[in-house]
């Protein structure tokens, strides 16, 4: 079998066809979604534009709020799962529009609206590439396509809601815009508020204690001070002071001056342990936010990550976060799109954009069972499901 297996392999740089009903089905798919409103917490019609979708295809969606999801036909619970996952939610469009973002226009090989590019690109192929595995006897493991709600917030009724609900998952491929790139490791996000307190007093006298004179050496240690690993030449933990708030008119000194620092880590520390050099060292007080999003990586040796340097992809660390910081099982970040789309004015991503992605995404899923041949003492119980 093993034999089988590697006579039939072939190196996938060259890329695939993409079966041409199942790309214009997933290009109009992406306008139907385009234009449906989908802001966080609100994406109820696109949950069910989506479920009406897969369902046409005679596949059995489960459903918890706006997050919907599904399995492979021959489901066996003995084999390993891998989840594929992307987004249903899409940001506020921003005053810089031009085009009608619920507009699905496709002007120059590109598709333009909100969400195309964040995450529609990448949700519409990892459903096509579901829909090519999904009656297929012979994988070696299940596939559980979630499609998830609040990830653009971080809400409590997203992915996370719903993990308990999809069963033991061994890998998940998550879809964000990466230009087709694979992100091993994804930087994790804190957000501290700081407030530095002094006390009132006259302008004109000498009086008061000023709290932005106190909170200034504070401003200066976030802006210079470095913690000392370095993760492939990213800083370790990236500070940026963000928002700063102080005084109510211009003859009073001010009593209380708050900041606000957005922290980028990746997973050389916890979030813990940064709040414990910043209370070290800096004298405000600090007020860390709720829903702070943990860092990851994934082993460059992964077969996942093997498979994805066999089929042509560039791998790096995001410097973004997604709801990849939700799972606890290795994970890899990778879709068609452009991050530096993302949330900007007149949104778009390219048709051939799409089709690659379908293809990319395919192709990782032909190559691991060879990936998972290759390292037989670690992944044995895999290994056993691609033989039978």
């Amino acid at each position: 079998m093993i034999k089988d297996i590697k006579k039939g392999f072939t190196p996938a740089l060259e890329g695939m066809p993409v079966n041409p009903h199942l790309f214009s089905e997933s290009v109009a798919l992406l306008q139907h979604l385009i234009k449906t409103s989908s802001f966080s917490g609100n994406e109820n019609v696109a949950a069910d534009v989506v479920q009406q979708y897969l369902t046409g295809y005679g596949i059995k969606v489960k459903r918890k709020g706006n997050n919907i999801w599904c399995t492979n036909k021959y489901y066996d619970e003995a084999k390993p799962t891998i989840l594929l996952n992307s987004h249903l939610d899409t940001v506020m469009p921003n005053e810089g529009y031009t085009k009608d973002p619920f507009c699905p226009e496709i002007a120059d090989g590109k598709l333009y609206g909100l969400g195309s590019n964040d995450a529609g690109g990448c949700l519409v192929s990892l459903v096509a590439a579901f829909l090519h595995f999904y009656s297929y006897q012979g994988l070696g493991f299940n596939l559980c396509l979630a499609l998830t709600a609040e990830e653009e917030n971080s809400g409590e009724n997203g992915i996370k809601s719903i993990l308990p609900l999809l069963g033991k998952l061994e890998l998940a491929i998550v879809g964000e815009p990466t230009l087709l790139q694979m992100a091993v490791a994804e930087r994790g996000n804190l957000v501290i508020d700081c407030m530095s307190n002094g006390r009132s007093g006259h302008a004109a006298r000498e009086e008061g204690d000023n709290a932005i004179h106190k909170c200034l050496r504070d401003l200066q240690w976030f802006k210079t001070y470095q913690f000392p690993q370095v993760l492939k030449g990213l800083p370790t933990v990236k500070m940026s002071i963000t928002t700063i708030k102080a005084g109510m008119q211009h003859n009073i000194v001010p009593a209380r001056c708050e900041f606000t620092v957005d922290i980028r880590h990746d997973d050389s520390f916890t979030a813990r342990e940064i709040l414990e050099v910043i209370k070290k060292n800096t004298t405000c007080q600090v007020s860390p936010r709720l829903g702070s999003l943990g860092a990851s990586s994934v082993p460059m040796d992964h077969p996942i990550v093997k498979a994805g340097i066999m089929v042509g992809c560039k791998t790096y660390s995001s410097p973004t976060t997604s709801d990849q910081a939700w799972l606890s099982v290795p994970s890899v970040k990778i879709g068609p799109g452009d991050s530096a789309r993302s949330h900007s004015s007149d949104e778009f991503i390219y048709l051939e954009e799409i089709k690659k992605g379908i293809s990319l995404y395919i192709r990782l899923l032909d190559t691991l069972p060879l990936m998972l041949i290759n390292n037989p003492n670690k992944y044995k119980n895999e290994i056993r499901h691609i033989n039978n």
